[in-house]
C-alpha cells in the first residue's frame, strides 16, 4: 500500500531528494494540524456551557465574582467580520481590477515597473500605518460622508442610523478594501499578462476597439479575478490592529454600515489581555478564532470549486 502512494524514482539521486524534501511539507501539515486542534481543544469549555448558543447570541458579560453567570455570545463579532469583509470586497473589486488593466493596457511600459512596485509597496505596508492614517484621516471624512447618506438616503437600510462618530463598520470596510486592493491586484495583474498575446493582436485583427479587446481578455481570467477577490476577503476578515482602531469595537447586529460595530479579530485584540481573569472568556475567543478558520476553509473551498467547474467547461469547449 505505501509503494504504491511513493512515486517512482529513475534513479538514487530523485530517491535522495524526495526523502530530504518530503518532511518539509508533513511539517507544514503537521503545524496546520497543531492549529485546528489548539482551536478545537480551547473552545471546548465554553461549547460546554453554552453550546452552539456562543455562536448566535449577542451578550457578552463577564463576572468577576460567580463563572456560572458569564455569558458570552459571538454573534455581532461574526457578524461584522463577514460584513465588513463584503464591504471589503466591493470597494477592492473594482479596483484591483482597474489598476490591473491600467498596468497591463493604458500606461507606458517604462511606466509599468514603477505602478507595479507601487502597488506591491503597499501591500508590504504595516497595518498599524493603516490604521492610524483610518482614525487621523479616513473616519473624520467618512462621518461627513455617512451624515450626508443618512440626510439623503435614511430611507436605506444602510443609511438608516444617524452616525454618531466616523468609528462605524462602514469606515472599517472601507479602509479593508484598500489594504486587501494590491492582493488581489497582483493575482489579476499576473494572470492578465500572462494571456497569449496572439489572442489580443486576432482581437484587434478582427476589428475590436481597445475596450472590446480589454472585455474579452478579461473574461478568459474570472478564475483568477475570483481567487483575487477570495484573497481580499480574506485578508480583510483576518485583519486586527487597523480595524480595531476604526470600527468602533461595539456589539452591534445591523444592516446600517453608519454604526459602530466588532469582527471576530478586533474582539480578541481588545479582550484577550484580560480574559485570563474570567473562566470562560479565553475559551469564547479561542471560539472565536475556529470560526475565523472555518469561514477562510469554506470560501478557500468554494473558489477552488468554482475554478474547477470553469477549467471544465473550458475543456468541453
Amino acid at each position: 500500500m505505501l509503494r504504491r502512494l511513493l512515486p517512482e524514482f529513475r534513479s538514487n539521486d530523485d530517491r535522495r531528494f524526495f526523502l530530504l524534501h518530503s518532511p518539509t511539507t508533513l511539517i507544514v501539515l503537521l503545524i496546520l494540524l497543531s492549529i485546528i486542534t489548539v482551536l478545537m481543544l480551547y473552545s471546548v469549555p465554553v461549547l460546554r456551557k453554552e453550546g452552539l448558543g456562543v455562536f448566535i447570541k449577542n451578550i457578552w458579560r463577564p463576572s468577576d465574582y460567580d463563572p456560572e453567570a458569564e455569558v458570552y455570545g459571538l454573534a455581532a463579532a461574526i457578524y461584522g467580520s463577514v460584513y465588513t469583509g463584503l464591504i471589503a470586497v466591493i470597494v477592492a473589486a473594482p479596483l484591483a481590477l482597474a489598476s490591473a488593466i491600467v498596468v497591463e493596457e493604458l500606461i507606458p511600459r517604462r511606466a509599468k515597473g514603477l505602478v507595479s512596485t507601487l502597488m506591491d509597496l503597499m501591500a508590504a505596508t504595516p497595518t498599524i500605518i493603516y490604521g492610524i492614517w483610518g482614525m487621523a484621516y479616513l473616519a473624520p471624512l467618512m462621518h461627513r460622508v455617512l451624515l450626508l447618506l443618512h440626510h439623503h438616503l435614511s430611507w436605506l437600510p444602510f443609511f438608516s442610523e444617524p452616525p454618531t462618530t466616523g468609528y462605524t463598520i462602514g469606515t472599517a470596510g472601507i479602509l479593508l478594501g484598500i489594504m486587501a486592493t494590491p492582493y488581489a491586484a497582483a493575482v489579476i495583474r499576473e494572470a492578465y499578462s500572462m494571456i497569449p498575446t496572439h489572442l489580443r493582436e486576432a482581437a484587434y485583427a478582427i476589428g475590436a476597439t481597445r475596450f472590446e479587446v480589454v472585455r474579452i481578455l478579461v473574461s478568459l481570467i474570472k478564475p483568477s479575478i475570483l481567487a483575487g477577490l477570495a484573497l481580499a476577503f480574506a485578508r480583510a476578515i483576518g485583519e486586527t490592529v487597523a480595524v480595531s482602531l476604526v470600527i468602533g469595537n461595539s456589539f452591534n447586529i445591523s444592516p446600517s454600515i453608519t454604526v459602530p460595530g466588532y469582527t471576530v479579530s478586533s474582539l480578541i485584540a481588545s479582550q484577550f489581555a484580560n480574559a485570563g481573569l474570567y473562566m470562560y472568556m479565553e475559551s469564547a475567543l479561542f471560539a472565536g478564532g475556529l470560526v475565523l478558520f472555518i469561514v477562510g476553509l469554506v470560501v478557500n473551498a468554494l473558489t477552488i470549486w468554482y475554478m474547477k467547474r470553469w477549467e471544465e467547461a473550458i475543456k468541453r469547449v
